[in-house]
């Protein structure tokens, strides 16, 4: 419609000009009024004003031509424009239905929902009523499936017990009845006390059985699949405590509920117990066997315990140090001790036989050295005196060898001890400051080297006293001898002169 008003002011002005046209020419041909008609012209000049009618006539229908095709156009524009109001008015009425539908089908579900709270409410109000009592069952029950739940995921038994094809596992139900918000089912009541009961029953029993055991960790298999790193063996489990296989002991992992391959074993005559149990018949009787109160903990820790080399190497050069001194120490000790014990028994075998002095023993010489050439007895007094003080001062350092060396060994040991204990220490405050933490675990090595350099130093050092003392006594027991001899033979000697 706007298209055809801008269009019409353009034919109003065709058509104005057009009746202009053709009143102008009207008037022209009509003469006026009071004025003869002009005289006609000559034929020749008469034709000419015929040019001018024929234009008007063809400019009037071609304007008729025009305003035709203007007024078709608007009609069918109008038409089109009719239609496409229409066809916009039956989309609202749609529209419309569709929102009034879809409003009563909000209204009736709104409805349903209050409905629905309302039954809920109804219900939830009579299942507290019927239910009574049991709301203190089930609280009770949860709290039982949760402890149980924690005790049976860490328990040995798990490895003896095949998992489920089918349902779920142990610890995983009690696990899902701990966090459970609806009562338990008679079924799960009932096997809930099964799987207590059976824990608590076999936790008393020794069983034999066949598992899948993990292979002790090796480097050079770090590509090999998980399922070629285990071996399936017959174990002999102890209640919860301990399992072992032909007498090497196994360890429990909770988090794969599997058994492996300790990286150490125990000593022999605790393997030797492991073998005896598992190869015991059933009706045998008691049988001895290692049983470990925490379950495995105190065994690994048994295991893992370095041994005394390796508490050499982490005490350093200190301790190796303390320990040369020891080893030296103890051999001269050993050779003093081979020695004295000799002279003692030579000793003792010429006190027997006096009149016959050897050169072998020290009472020997020191006869000899009082005879002076061996067959007379010396007559000065003063100078049978001065030989024995000789002869007996003679034999003095042999017997008193290295003693004074362990002596100082004594003495020196706890003070190497104490160096290493200050190095130790030293290590400790240097990984405080580097980490800017005091986690035992970064203490833990300098205070182990500390510990083990004073160990060691006390260690050399308590032996090597008694070692010390032994000796001494057995050179005073032997130096006594002489001094009594000498003094028996210059009292025969002051007898003989009177």
């Amino acid at each position: 419609m706007s298209a055809f008003k801008k269009r019409r002011p353009g034919l109003v002005g065709a058509l104005a000009l057009a009746s202009l046209l053709t009143s102008v020419s009207v008037l022209a041909q009509q003469p006026q009024r009071g004025q003869p008609p002009p005289a006609q012209p000559p034929p020749a000049q008469q034709a000419a004003p015929a040019e001018p009618k024929i234009q008007l006539s063809t400019l009037r229908q071609s304007v008729q031509r025009l305003r035709d095709q203007e007024r078709a156009l608007a009609q069918e524009r109008e038409q089109r424009f009719r239609a496409a109001l229409q066809r916009e008015e039956r989309r609202a009425q749609e529209a419309t239905q569709r929102r009034n539908a879809a409003e009563a089908r909000s209204n009736a579900l709104d409805k349903q929902w209050n409905d629905n709270e309302k039954r809920i409410a109804e219900t939830q109000a009579l299942l507290t009523d019927k239910q009574g009592n049991l709301g203190e069952l089930f609280g009770v029950t949860r709290q039982v499936a949760g402890d149980a739940a924690t005790m049976l995921s860490q328990s040995l038994l798990s490895t003896q017990y095949a998992a489920p094809t089918e349902g779920e596992d142990r610890a995983e139900f009690l696990r899902r009845i701990a966090a459970a918000t609806a009562l338990p089912s008679i079924s799960e009541l009932e096997r809930l006390w099964y799987e207590i009961l059976r824990e608590m029953t076999d936790s008393g029993k020794v069983a034999k059985y066949r598992t899948a055991v993990a292979r002790a960790d090796d480097p050079t298999t770090e590509d090999v699949d998980e399922s070629q790193m285990t071996e399936e063996k017959d174990v002999v489990r102890v209640g919860p405590f301990t399992v072992s296989s032909d007498g090497d002991y196994l360890g429990y992992q909770p988090s794969k509920k599997a058994l492996f391959e300790l990286s150490g074993q125990l000593t022999s005559e605790f393997r030797d117990l492991g073998r005896s149990l598992q190869s015991a018949p059933a009706s045998s009787g008691y049988q001895r066997a290692l049983v470990d109160p925490a379950r495995g903990q105190l065994l690994s820790r048994y295991i893992e315990r370095p041994t005394w080399v390796r508490r050499v190497e982490n005490g350093e050069s200190v301790v190796y140090l303390i320990i040369g001194v020891g080893v030296l120490g103890v051999l001269l000790a050993v050779f003093q001790f081979g020695y004295l014990l000799m002279t003692r028994l030579a000793v003792t075998a010429q006190l027997r036989n006096l009149d016959n002095p050897k050169p072998g023993n020290p009472l020997g010489r020191v006869l000899l050295a009082f005879r002076g050439d061996g067959s007379k007895r010396v007559e000065a007094a003063e100078l049978a005196e001065l030989r024995i003080s000789e002869a007996v001062l003679r034999e003095v350092p042999r017997l008193e060898r290295f003693q004074s060396f362990l002596r100082l060994a004594v003495a020196a040991g706890p003070l190497l001890g104490l160096i290493g204990t200050v190095i130790g220490m030293i290590i400790t405050f240097h990984a405080i400051v580097a980490s800017g933490t005091s986690d035992p675990r970064l203490m833990a090595d300098g205070i182990g080297k500390a510990m083990i350099a004073t160990v060691a130093g006390l260690g050399i050092a308590i032996p090597l006293l008694f070692i010390n003392a032994g000796l001494a006594s057995m050179s005073r027991s032997v130096t006594q001898v002489l001094d009594e001899q000498s003094q028996a033979l210059l009292a025969q000697s002051a007898r003989d002169r009177a």
